[in-house]
């Protein structure tokens, strides 16, 4: 576990390292996301965005971070709800603008109605806003009255900033690049993910609900640690595999039918696995699962060994669908020629998703795929998924027995200097090691 003083200390160091990204005559602006209705006026559990949760650990809605590198007084500035104790007893404790201060570590904070009075005089003599668009319409329109009214002012002689820079150019790079104890809490989250996977294989019987499944994991995440899952999980059995995003979770299982399970635990902090396992329910794989299973797995495995500094994204995506395409010839899914097949896309009938993508504090996590046009290639303290998945809808032309399934098979890969490691290996994933633990349950 990751103890709070470690914590507090790497986000100061976070701050001062994209202060020093930002330089002079530059601010970011940062806010929470609104919070939503569920139902009636009751809300969605808040998440807050990952960007101010990266910067200052501070969990609550209603909030505004302002980074002000050059400022001599208050370079770190929180715009937060006021306490109130009327309030407080309905939707918990605040920290208001005196924890933020206290416990956040800002230079200053006031109340979140002073945003449109207060933050003209923070940004005065900024040439640059870095800032987040394309979220919020309301957050975008609020940033770009605040600026017009700073220019109908310039009369006064405070020029207005003349520059919003796209904060991914700066934050997002930042977050893209897992420090030591960014690493440390994603092996947390791969750990009681790992023993979510294990419990579901254990688990996983004919008339237990795919719900039920969910809620093991759940439990399992939360009672190891974990604040819950870092994305709605995927349990789905039989033909609801072939789904990429199945998320309905509520049909019964059937003995011997294949149960795919995406799910990954997030921990404090917000850093969260993102794993994927598809095992059979009750029993041994049948023969025809098999030769799909380990035609994904053999393919996942070489991708896996394809990481390393300088590869891409890119190359490694071509390699898998170069195999996996081969493999579907070799299953009868397809006919003829591996690069013809490719070139037409056929592959996409049963493959239709990309192999990887960044892995942080979003389960799709920050940063650019391309730099100058070309695919970016790997530098150590990178994560990425590794994913390949082969998904034989029901009412497909392949073989008749093999419609109906889909295996996905997934990990979390952190480069390294020398090569990679693998943070989610102690899920199993090989046929004997799954067997076991079916057999076991």
């Amino acid at each position: 576990m990751i103890d709070l003083i470690h914590m507090d200390s790497a986000l100061a160091e976070r701050r001062a390292h994209l202060s020093k990204m930002l330089g002079a005559r530059a601010a970011l602006l940062l806010a929470s996301p609104p919070e939503k209705l569920r139902n009636g006026d009751v809300h969605y559990k808040f998440r807050q965005d990952s960007d101010i949760l990266y910067l200052t650990g501070f969990d609550e809605p209603g909030t505004v971070v302002v980074l002000r590198p050059d400022h001599p007084e208050t370079p770190f500035v929180m715009f937060v709800r006021p306490r109130s104790p009327a309030d407080e007893i309905w939707t918990g404790r605040r920290a208001g603008v005196e924890g933020a201060v206290a416990r956040f570590g800002a230079n200053a904070a006031f109340p979140i109605g002073e945003l449109d009075a207060k933050l003209p005089e923070i940004l005065a003599g900024v040439e640059d806003i870095h800032v987040g668009f394309g979220h919020d319409d309301e957050w975008d329109a609020r940033v770009l009255r605040i600026l017009g009214r700073m220019r109908a002012a310039e009369r006064r002689g405070q020029r207005a900033p003349v520059r919003l820079v796209d904060a991914r150019l700066s934050l997002h790079e930042m977050r893209l690049i897992k420090s030591d104890l960014e690493q440390g809490l994603l092996r947390q989250a791969a750990a009681i993910t790992a023993e979510a996977h294990t419990s579901a294989m254990r688990a996983a019987k004919g008339g237990v609900g795919e719900h039920e499944i969910e809620a093991l994991i759940d439990y399992t995440f939360r009672r190891h640690g974990g604040t819950g899952p870092g994305y709605p999980s995927i349990v789905g059995g039989g033909a609801n595999a072939v789904i990429l995003h199945y998320v309905e979770n509520s049909a019964p299982l059937k003995d011997g039918q294949l149960l795919l399970v995406d799910a990954g635990c997030e921990v404090a902090g917000g850093f969260t696995a993102d794993v994927t396992r598809t095992f059979p329910v009750g029993r041994p794989f049948s023969a025809a699962q098999k030769r799909v299973y380990e035609a994904v797995l053999d393919v996942q495995v070489a991708a896996i060994e394809a990481v390393r500094p300088g590869a891409t994204l890119d190359g490694i995506h071509t390699q898998v669908v170069e195999q996996l395409t081969r493999r579907m010839v070799d299953l009868g899914l397809l006919e003829g020629d591996v690069a013809s097949l490719i070139e037409k896309q056929a592959h996409k009938q049963f493959y239709m998703h990309r192999t990887s993508h960044w892995l942080g504090l979003d389960v799709h996590d920050v940063g650019f795929y391309s730099m100058e046009g070309a695919a970016r290639p790997l530098v150590p303290g990178m994560v990425l998924t590794i994913e390949p998945g082969l998904y034989i809808a029901e009412d497909s032309a392949a073989p008749q027995d093999l419609r109906g399934i889909g295996v996905r098979i997934e990990d979390d890969i952190l480069v390294t200097e020398s090569g990679y490691e693998n943070l989610t290996r102690a899920t199993p994933k090989t046929v004997a090691a799954i067997e076991e633990l079916v057999a076991a349950g």
